[in-house]
Parts: C-alpha cells; structure tokens; sequence
C-alpha cells in the first residue's frame, strides 16, 4: 500500500443510528456497490488485495463510531472485513435479489419466444390457407403450396442479392416456425396410419401383398438408382466437398410437455364419454383426447432407446398410441372402432377432427423447404450436378417403374395410381395423386409413410452393404427412396449426409409435382397403369 494509486478514500457515511466509513479506489465509486458492516470498536483487519492490514482507531476520526465498509481496486471485487456473519447476510440477500431479478427475465424471455413462434408459425400457415383458397377460386390444379415455396425462395434469394442482411433477417424471423415443423414433422404423416384399417377395409387382400411388394421392393430400387447416379457423377465431375451450414437441432421433449398431454388426454377422454356432444359434434368433441393421445405417443416413441426405435420406429408408436385411444373410447361408449377414426379424419373443415388438425400443417412443410434450400443454397450450386441429376433419374424411375410393376403384376389401376408418389413425401404424394381421377389418398399417405419407415429401419445397413460411403451419395439415396422418415434416421447417425439429405428431399417432392402437373406426362402414366 505504498503507491500513491494503493491508497483507498476514505468517506464517511450516515446511517440512522451510527456512523460508518467505505474505502473506494482513486478511480471513484461508480464501480463500488454499497456494503455496510458493523465491526469491533478496538481494530480493524482488512484484505486489501490479498495484504492483510490492521487498522486501529486511531486511523479515524475520534467522533465516528468504529464502522466501515470497504471496497477495493479497479477490479471490482470487495474488501472482507467486520464479522463473516454478516458478510454472509448481506450475500445471502444479494443473490436472493438476482435470483428474482434473474427468474423474472426467464419469464419474460419465454414469453417473448412464444409471442415469436406464434407470429412466425402464424404468418406461414395464413400463407399456406391463403394460397389454397385462391388457387381453388381459380380452379389451378399445380399444387399451391409448391408455388409458394419458390415464391419464398425467389423473394430470399433477391433479397440476399440486393440487401444480405434484410434476408438473414427474415430467415432469423421464421427460426422459431422452421424448428416447430422440424421438431414435430413425423406427426404430421401419421393420421394416414391410424386411420388405415378404414383405407385398406376395401382392398383384397391379394391386392395388399402386391402393394406391400412394390412398396419395399420400390424403395430398394430407388435407393440403387439414386446412390449409384450419384456416385457416377461424383466420378465425373470430382467437386471437393466443403462444409455445409449449420443446422439447428430442435429442443428435446421436456417432462413437463409429457404430464401436460396426459392430463389432457384423461380430462378430455372422461369428458367425450360423459358428454358425447359437447363440443357441437362428435369429431369436435374427440378432437382433443384423440390429439393428445398421438402427441403423446409420438413423445413417449421419440424417448425409446435407439436400439429399440430400429423396430419400433416412434411413428408406430403415436399411430398405436391414437389406435388404441380410439379403441378403448369405442368400447366403452359402445360405438365401436370404425366410428371413432371416422370421427378422427373427416376431412371436412367446417367438422374437423385431430388428424384434419396435424394433416393442415402438411402444406407449411412445403413452404418450409423454401428457407431450408436458401440456407444450403451454396451447398446446392457447388454439387448441383450430383444432386439434379440423382433426383431427377430416381424421381422418374420411381414413378415410372411403380407403374409398370403395377401393371406386370396385375394390381388394380385405380390402386397402381395411388401408389406411384411412393417415395415423395405425404404433403406433396396427395398433392400429385389428386390430379389423377380416382386415386384414393388415404391409401396414398398410408403407402409413403410406410415407405418411410421401411428406409427408417432399413437405409442404413442397405447402404453399407451396396458399399455407398460417400455422405452425399448416401444422403441423397436416402432422400430419394424413403423421403423425410429415412432422412431423419439416417442423419440422426451421420450429420454430415443431412444437407444433401434435406436437399434431396425437398427437390425430389419439388421435381415429382412438376413432372406430374405435365398432361403428357399424366397420361403416359395412365397408360402404362393401363
């Protein structure tokens, strides 16, 4: 403490009832919070940057009471001195005001992420229904929210030429959106599951094992075709792969998400059963157990081991979960099964039901591919020639050899046309078979999603023993044969193939609809179905 710059300003300080003086450092007492400690009357040891100092009485004025409080050095932590009782009091309440301070901002915070995700998840969806509506008005057959994905993609991609930040703005705006189709993208296949036993009621069963043969057969080709196009061109064309950006992860699920749906899923069941209409309707008034049960399912599938996801993927899992909430609401009110999964997909709006719910997030997926291909635009532009090509021949193979299989095999042409969308995935399979007449879409989701889970379980070891190691020939040979499902299981293992993966995904759906939406090309189809 001999240095000039060492030695602490004394000021003195009044209380009620005594006097009490604080040491600050020469550079003021901004940075110094207010401490006081009552000390003995005799002496006095401070800490003063680690030198322990006595101080006496006569260091003061003799009219001030023996009370300090002291602070020190530019560093601005504290100089310990008085009773350890106190110095712990006065901590004690610090950190109780933080924590207050702390658990109102958390609140805060959480609010204001929620308002975002409402507006952002908004905006997207009254995009989607408004797009329906017009193109309905104008009687346009080309899948509307196609159209609005490259409107999407075309306005970032101008945006980032004239003003760059403008568009990182808009993709930071729509984040919390494209995690919430991200996190619960599985749930919206599954109403075609669960209402199955309704769709395939009608279909012989010889019919069913031609369909379940092309169906994991198709995938198998596909898969080929894609992962060796791929690789042929990556000969060719030798690109180096370079790092592709970063993709957010959603959240996982909490416990708190798992008791909020169960309680739901008990009140509203117990409610539909005392009150059958009190909702107005039936589907109304199952809409919430039924919804809750699949979220549930689809939760409580999500956090299986990954050994026992490989069998039984969380998709079946949700599908049996509303399965057997249907079930056992069938049994006990005496309706039976087939009504209450009637009640559950209706697909009427003004009726709708909890499958209609999670179904009408469908077209926001596809607009969501917009933001998706703009973050790995530079990605797209430097593999363009594998990725383009991959897609384009698995893309016409698929639809073409369903057919012709089809045909040879002698499935039902009205059963051969639903299934030709086989490995595009369900929001834009339904958008291509309604161009078709009489395609049942019911047995159109039904087929895609188990395609989906066929390469879920399956793509992995597949791609191994056709000895496909390069990540972009594997992550585009996913994409391609087993859509969004196999995406997800394969680059829960191998991150570095879920660009191509997404990439392949979104263009492979993107590049199927456009096909289809050629007269041409529809009736070609159509006559080799025969």
């Amino acid at each position: 403490m001999a240095a000039s710059s060492a030695i602490p300003q004394v000021v003195p300080l009044t209380f009620p009832n005594h006097h009490c003086f604080r040491f600050f450092p020469p550079g003021g007492l901004s940075s110094v919070p207010r401490i006081r400690t009552n000390i003995p009357k005799t002496s006095l040891v401070v800490a003063f940057n680690g030198v322990r100092t006595s101080l006496k009485r006569s260091h003061f004025p003799r009219s001030v009471p023996f009370s300090v409080a002291v602070g020190f050095s530019s560093s601005s932590r504290f100089l310990q001195m008085g009773s350890r009782e106190t110095c712990s009091s006065r901590e004690i309440s610090a950190q109780s005001s933080g924590a207050e301070s702390s658990s109102t901002s958390t609140v805060s915070q959480n609010v204001l992420k929620l308002l975002h995700l409402i507006v952002s998840l908004g905006l997207i969806l009254a995009t989607d229904k408004y797009l329906k509506k017009a193109f309905v008005a104008a009687s346009i057959k080309f899948p509307s929210a196609l159209f609005g994905m490259f409107c999407i993609f075309s306005v970032l991609v101008v945006l980032d030429t004239i003003v760059p930040a403008a568009a990182a703005n808009v993709m930071s705006f729509f984040e919390p959106a494209l995690l919430f189709i991200q996190r619960w993208l599985p749930l919206f296949y599954v109403p075609s599951l669960v209402v199955l036993p309704l769709s395939v009621k009608d279909i012989p069963a010889a019919s069913g094992i031609k369909i379940s043969l092309i169906t994991v057969g198709g995938w198998f080709a596909t898969l080929c075709v894609a992962g060796f196009t791929a690789i042929a061109v990556r000969k060719l064309v030798k690109t180096e792969m370079v790092d592709a950006e970063p993709m957010a992860k959603p959240s996982p699920f909490s416990s708190i998400e798992i008791w909020s749906w169960s309680g739901i899923l008990l009140m509203s069941f117990v409610s539909a059963l005392l009150y059958p209409t009190a909702l107005g309707t039936g589907a109304r008034t199952c809409l919430p157990f039924l919804l809750a049960s699949t979220v549930l399912g689809y939760i409580v599938g999500s956090g299986l081991p990954s050994g026992v996801k490989k069998v039984f993927h969380p998709i079946i899992c949700c599908a049996l979960s509303a399965d057997l909430a249907a079930l056992a609401f069938g049994y006990l009110s005496r309706s039976g099964l087939d009504p209450v999964l009637g009640f559950y997909l209706t697909k009427a709006s003004s009726n709708p039901g909890a499958g209609d719910v999670l179904m009408g997030f469908l077209g926001s997926v596809i607009l969501s591919f917009a933001f998706s291909m703009f973050k790995q635009r530079k990605l797209v532009k430097r593999h363009a020639a594998e990725i383009f090509t991959s897609v384009i021949l698995s893309t016409i193979f698929s639809l073409y050899s369903t057919a012709l299989v089809g045909r040879l095999v002698g499935l039902e042409p009205t059963l051969t046309i639903s299934i030709l969308p086989r490995c595009i995935t369900v929001a834009l399979a339904l958008s291509i078979v309604s161009l078709f007449e009489g395609a049942n879409s019911s047995l159109t989701a039904a087929v895609v999603v188990v395609t989906g889970l066929v390469g879920a379980n399956f793509v992995q070891a597949s791609l191994d023993k056709l000895r496909f190691h390069d990540p972009i020939a594997r992550g585009i040979a996913t994409a391609s044969s087993a859509h969004g499902l196999g995406t997800a299981a394969l680059s829960a293992k191998e991150p570095e193939a879920l660009p191509f993966c997404a990439i392949a995904y979104a263009l492979n759906g993107i590049f199927g609809s456009l096909l289809c939406s050629i007269p041409a090309v529809r009736q070609s189809l159509i006559a080799i179905v025969g």
